[in-house]
């Protein structure tokens, strides 16, 4: 499929220059199907997204089964994975030091965990209060520091929790500055269930970056729940942050949140970034490919607006 020479580009004063896509598709995507994806799909999956110009692409997490059963062949995975080209980088999710071990067993360079913003959603998803799963996480990422390994922190609920509702500025900054302080390379700011809109994004970068977390160090990790994922994209932007999480396709949600719907899709934000001139490296039509083909796999279409439009032009 060829899609015309639009959209035309039109610059933007105060966007970044290049943003770099941190693809969760295979990982975050997936991990909520209902039905198994056989491992050889998932790998095919992001053999392609890499073929499409994605640098980053976080291809699976080393959990327990029993809570994430889609990701039991984490290491199978990886290991259809090492012909990967120079350049592409595939980190893995890891709850704990059991997890990193499985997780460096099996050639990961790059980790990351997810702690939470809020106290309700760290005990459904981890167990733990906040403090205690920060608690946890400490020697995780002291160990794989030590190791050599690139460590990324995500924080869920930063904007909004389904239990607690609003969520304080100041809470967020007080977790996201403990995982900085431990020693995450970066942190993926998460608006779990996509209810984020564009000044409280503004808002919560200027309180991180007053904290002392300049926005080299900050991703942003939107949700689509209201439709406002690609909004707050563009006021991250205009905050200088250069990182942004999104999944092929739109794929994606949280098994231990049920309001949250599927992530930003890649394709949605190719499209707009093209449009404003920002370069991402990714070609687009080959990701489209890409979605409407893991899109067969899964039975169903893409919600991915730009897939739909793409897809059907002739």
């Amino acid at each position: 499929m060829t899609h015309s020479p639009l959209p035309m580009r039109v610059p933007a004063a105060g966007l970044p220059a290049r943003v770099r896509i941190h693809e969760v598709g295979p990982r975050d995507g997936l991990q909520n199907e209902k039905a198994i994806v056989p491992t050889d799909v998932k790998a095919d999956f992001v053999h392609r997204l890499a073929a499409a110009g994605l640098t980053t692409v976080e291809a699976t997490g080393f959990v327990h089964p029993k809570w994430v059963p889609q990701l039991a062949d984490a290491g199978e995975v990886l290991l259809r994975l090492t012909d990967l080209p120079g350049g592409v980088h595939v980190p893995v999710l890891v709850p704990n030091i059991r997890g990193l071990e499985r997780a460096t067993a099996h050639g990961a360079d790059r980790v990351a965990v997810l702690a939470s913003a809020t106290e309700t959603f760290a005990r459904r998803n981890l167990n733990r209060t906040v403090d205690e799963s920060l608690a946890m996480f400490d020697p995780v990422v002291a160990r794989a520091k030590r190791e050599g390994l690139h460590v990324r922190g995500y924080l869920s609920m930063c904007f909004g929790d389904p239990w607690e509702g609003r969520v304080p500025l100041d809470q967020v900054v007080r977790t996201a500055r403990a995982l900085a302080d431990m020693g995450c390379d970066e942190l993926s700011l998460g608006d779990t269930i996509g209810v984020a809109t564009p000044g409280h994004v503004g808002a919560l970068l200027d309180a991180l970056t007053a904290a002392g977390l300049g926005v080299e160090r900050l991703g942003v990790h939107f949700h689509d729940t209201y439709g406002q994922a690609l909004a707050n994209t563009l006021a991250a932007l205009q905050h200088g942050v250069t990182t942004v999480d999104a999944a092929a396709g739109g794929l994606g949600g949280c098994p231990f949140a049920k309001s949250a719907t599927g992530n930003l899709p890649t394709e949605d934000l190719v499209w707009m970034l093209q449009g404003l001139g920002v370069e991402t490296g990714v070609d687009l039509d080959a990701l489209v490919a890409t979605s409407v083909w893991m899109a067969d796999r899964l039975g169903r279409p893409s919600p991915s607006r730009t897939v739909t439009a793409l897809s059907h032009k002739e």
